[in-house]
């Protein structure tokens, strides 16, 4: 199954994706998540297929969404705590 989607990318949140299908384009996300999703501008447009690797999501992740929500809201990594707390201790040899 292969399926057109755009990828719009948040101007105002950093790290914020929100994948569509290509043919409904934003008509499915609610207006609730599209004004907290704030600026954007269109990042791409693919073809997803469920065996296609990606940086953050699973394919198959985004795809069951799409079919359910009509939309897939990526958001960026968490930070890591601990190694946070590494770093902020370690000092230059």
């Amino acid at each position: 199954m292969k399926v057109l989607c755009n990828v719009y990318k948040s101007l105002t949140k950093r790290g914020y994706y929100l994948f569509v299908r290509h043919e409904d384009d934003l008509s499915r996300v609610p207006e609730a998540l599209l004004s907290g999703f704030g600026q954007y501008e269109l990042a791409m447009t693919m073809a997803l297929t469920p065996d296609q690797r990606m940086a953050i999501s699973s394919a198959t992740e985004v795809l069951q969404a799409l079919d359910e929500n009509g939309y897939y809201l990526q958001l960026p990594p968490q930070k890591d705590v601990y190694m946070q707390n590494v770093r902020s201790k370690n000092e230059k040899l």
